[in-house]
């Protein structure tokens, strides 16, 4: 299969993604789950000033799967290219709902899927290119249990009785310093004020950039909440959001908000009106 052929073939796998990034202006939607008719989702992508595609994809949607439902939101932030964050859209939730142990042990079935996931994009580096992506992922499982997975510094934010609370791990340069040097690798603030792994990445974990795979991590951290009563909704971001707000203010500035769909808009609106001059898409599922 020549590398023309193959990215055709990727393309084609992932049309049953939602909300795939778009150069040319906003884009939006939103479902809801059928099993609860008190669960909804929305999101909204609003593509950066920098003079490039647009970098991030997202995921929302709900699925029957063995006879569960699942909700399924993610968001895949690329650098250097949108092919690996394209790639991701259409392999890594199928990589883990097929893990035979999903449903008994969803940590280990998340965190294997990961390695397979990036192991594949590591070998197919000839056809998607370098770069690579951050990712983050939540699972919500029969409306009742939540998974949330992460590599990069995309976050995911849950709000309980009007209280922000951070579900994944901004995975920083300088927070993994010690590993990243143990591996051979260094973390410096040159070029720029950002650290970055060789110089080069902001962030210490990452799918795909095969050319510092070796002093990078693609282990996901995974977390697992409950959906209570306290829970009111769930905020999926990418870091161009969170560089310009608060957990906290996220969630208060969308509170009051019924809608997902408005809701997720009006916090990509508050983070331009903040100058956030990156690529920023949100999810927002509503658990109440």
């Amino acid at each position: 299969m020549t590398g023309r052929e193959f990215l055709h073939k990727m393309k084609e796998t992932v049309k049953e993604k939602v909300g795939r990034g778009s150069s040319a202006s906003a884009d939006s939607g939103k479902g809801k789950s059928k099993m609860s008719k008190d669960i909804t989702h929305g999101y909204h992508l609003v593509k950066g000033k920098a003079y490039h595609e647009m970098e991030d994809y997202v995921i929302a949607k709900f699925k029957e799967v063995d006879n569960n439902e699942v909700g399924l939101f993610a968001i895949f932030d690329g650098h250097l290219s949108h092919v690996i964050p394209d790639y991701l859209c259409g392999h890594l939730f199928d990589n883990i709902l097929k893990e035979p142990n999903f449903w008994e042990e969803p940590e280990k079935a998340i965190k294997k899927a990961y390695r397979i996931t990036d192991t594949t994009i590591l070998e197919k580096a000839a056809d998607l290119g370098k770069g690579g992506s951050t990712a983050v992922t939540a699972i919500l499982i029969n409306c009742q249990k939540l998974v949330v997975a992460n590599v990069g510094d995309s976050r995911a934010v849950i709000c309980k009785n009007g209280v922000a609370k951070q579900l994944s791990v901004d995975h920083e340069p300088n927070m993994e310093k010690e590993e990243i040097e143990n591996r051979g690798g260094f973390v410096s603030n040159f070029p720029g004020d950002v650290p970055r792994v060789d110089g080069q990445l902001a962030v210490a974990r990452a799918f795909g950039d095969k050319s510092i795979k070796i002093h990078l991590s693609s282990e996901p951290d995974v977390s697992v909440e409950m959906i209570d009563d306290d829970a009111d909704f769930l905020i999926l971001a990418s870091d161009g959001l969170w560089k310009v707000m608060s957990n906290q203010e996220a969630v208060e500035s969308i509170k009051d908000i019924k809608d997902a769909m408005s809701a997720a808009k009006h916090l990509t609106e508050e983070a331009v009106a903040r100058k956030s001059a990156d690529d920023i898409s949100v999810v927002v599922v509503k658990l109440q």
